[in-house]
Formats: C-alpha cells, structure tokens, sequence
C-alpha cells in the first residue's frame, strides 16, 4: 500500500527567516495607539498568505490611528472548526531606531529602547506557522488571526472590538514570559478603585486653623487597609495619589486610586468593600468626606484542565519536544476580555522577558518554539478532529 505522508508542519519552520521577521517588526514603531505601520505591514503581507482581511473601528473610541485587524484563511477542510490565534500590534513604548543585540543566543535591543517582543515575537511566529502550514502541505481547518491594538494601557482595543467580524470561537494567545510550554489556564477579575477625599483647603499661614488635610485623611486610610498579597487569590494595590497645588496650601483634595486582582468574583468584590469602608471610616471620622468608584476592568477566566484546547496544546506541545505545565496567572491578557465576550481561549507562554524596560529580550529558542509551536497546534488541531 502506498502512502504519501506530509512532514510536519513545525519542521517547516525556517529559525533564519522567523528571527529575521521578528527583527523586522520589532523595527516597525508603533506603540500604544500609534499601530499604522503594523497595520500597513500585515494589509501587504496577509493576503499573500492566503487571507482576507478587516479592520472594526474600536480606535474611534480612543483616538487611535487604526482599529482592530480580524483575518481569515479558508482551511483544507472546512467541516473542521476554526481555530485563531491573537495577539496585538502595540508596543508599551516607541521602537524607533532599535537595534537589536544578540548574545549567547537570546536577543536584546542596545538597551536605548525595548525590544517589542511583547508581543511582536507572537505575532512573527504566526506568520512563520502560516509559511509552514502552507509549505508542509499538511491539513487543516480555517485559520483566524485576531491581531488588536491598544492593548498595553488596559487590554483597550480588545474591550471595543466588533465581536461580530470574528468567525471562530475557540483559539490561543501567546502572551506570557513563561517558556514555551507553559500553558495558562486561569486568569483572574480585575477592578479599579478611585478615592476622592475631600478636606478642606487653607493657606498654612494665613489661616491654617480652617485647614484639614486631604493628605493626612487619605493617609489614615491607608495606614488601615490591607494591600499587597491578601491571600494566594487575591491581590491589592494603590498605584496613584495625586492631589494639592502650592507648598504653602494644606490640601483641599486628593485621588487615591488602586486596582485589585482575584481569581475570585467574592474575594475581588470583598476586597473592594474593605478598601472602601476603610477609607470612610477614617475619612469622615475626621471631618472628611470621600467619594468612591469602582471600574470594572476585566473579567476572570477558568478554563477546564480536559478542555479540547487544552488537550491539543498538550498534545502539540510534546510533538515538538517540549515539556508542556499548566499554571494559572494574576496578570491580565487580552484573553480575559475574548473569554468575557464568548471567544473561548487560553494564554501560552512564549518567554520573552524583562518586558516594559530596555532589558526586555527573547531567547532564540523560544522564538523559534513559538513558531513550531504554533504551526504544531493547527494541525494537531486538526487531527483531534478528524479523529472525533
């Protein structure tokens, strides 16, 4: 019997051309907003692979140059279900004039800017496993690229994205510094708290008797709330206190504002009440008043350890010989805000590191891992499938 057996597709990845693609859209400047240049690249480079492509109009909501890009190639087979695959074209800060370092085989920029492999060392992969799927010949199902922008100020782009462009309903993001193999299965809720404590202004030497600090109400607050790690679920911070306007006046008014993170709907809102009974309570027991707000950021997400998603990385990730970990995380990812809008997916390690500072690098290896990773993951996709 003749069989004509198709390599795999992760032994078409090319390690030159990937790290070389990487390079190349590190270089494309275009931080937080600012993600013309990306856009432009992918409108060239996307329908030579295959797609079709749109844009919605979330950055009409933030002022951004371009909205976000939801790409789709039919598969070899279309009774199989898409699977996609996302990440976003932002940067935290500019790339312009990068120059890349590479020693002892992990990459650096000069150290004048950062790398911008968070998380344009995913969105090179992808490419790369495209190329690879494409050359290997193997079967597959239709592929989407959910590629959003603005994500770095607060996973923005992806909370106004049209929902409706997209035509698949489960797929991955890789966007996390663990090694690739890591496979993130958990992510927690995440709220602001906004305090605006009310004092009464004076001039410390005109008046001062009127005066009551602002400062030193918020202060006592403070001193009574509990912050940083409040159980293994659940963390809590204050991140900004803005307030007063001359040296010589005692303070009227001040911001206090914090975020806290839990696995848990019950302990984040438990969380929130403490932060705001506390400050209240010392506020107004000494002749304040504070005004609260809570903002809801994102959603949490729990994905099942024997979900199809998660056996496929799995499986995927032990075709390419790499040791796959399941972990759960308080960071947040574009992924809680897909899981929050019926876009079931889970976050993959790449491991990029150091990432919002100019000792930001990626290890080769786990660049070219990503990609074969990737291109391991849509056709092993595949094969779960057919064999259903």
């Amino acid at each position: 019997m003749k069989t004509n057996q198709v390599s795999s597709a992760a032994d078409h990845i090319k390690a030159d051309r990937l790290q070389a693609l990487f390079l190349e859209l590190a270089k494309l400047n275009a931080p937080s907003g600012k993600e013309s240049l990306v856009a432009d690249y992918l409108k060239k480079v996307l329908p030579e692979l295959g797609f079709t492509l749109e844009f919605d109009e979330a950055h009409k909501h933030f002022n951004g140059e371009v909205g976000n890009l939801i790409a789709w190639r039919e598969g070899t087979d279309p009774q199989v279900p898409p699977l996609f695959f996302s990440t976003h074209m932002d940067t935290v800060l500019p790339t312009e004039g990068l120059k890349p370092v590479i020693k002892d085989g992990v990459i650096y920029s000069d150290g004048t800017t950062i790398l911008g492999a968070d998380d344009r060392a995913a969105l090179a992969a992808y490419l790369e496993a495209i190329r690879a799927i494409i050359e290997s010949g193997v079967p597959h199902g239709p592929i989407e690229l959910i590629l959003t922008v603005n994500e770095q100020p607060g996973l923005v782009g992806a909370t106004y994205m049209d929902y409706s462009k997209a035509k698949s309903k489960t797929g991955y993001i890789f966007d996390s510094s663990g090694d690739v193999g890591q496979i993130i299965l958990k992510g927690p809720y995440s709220s602001r708290i906004w305090m605006e404590v009310q004092g009464n202004a004076a001039h410390i030497a005109l008046n001062a008797e009127e005066g009551n600090s602002a400062i030193l109400l918020a202060a006592k607050g403070l001193s009574n709330m509990r912050l940083g790690a409040i159980d293994e679920e659940t963390l809590a911070n204050i991140g900004i206190i803005k307030g007063g306007e001359l040296t010589s006046i005692i303070p009227g008014s001040v911001i206090i504002a914090g975020e806290v993170r839990s696995f848990s709907k019950e302990k984040l809102d438990a969380q929130l009440k403490h932060m705001e009974e506390v400050m209240e309570q010392a506020v107004e027991k000494n002749g304040g008043k504070v005004e609260v707000r809570v903002e809801k950021k994102y959603l949490g997400f729990d994905i099942a350890k024997d979900d199809i998603l998660v056996k496929t990385a799995n499986e995927a990730a032990n075709t390419i010989k790499v040791k796959p970990y399941l972990t759960e995380t308080l960071g947040g990812a574009d992924t809680n805000v897909l899981n929050e809008h019926g876009l079931t997916c889970l976050t993959l390690g790449l491991g990029f590191q150091n990432i919002h500072s100019f000792r930001e690098c990626i290890s080769v290896e786990n660049l070219i891992n990503t990609g074969r990773l990737t291109a391991a993951l849509i056709e092993q996709w595949y094969a779960n499938h057919k064999n259903a």
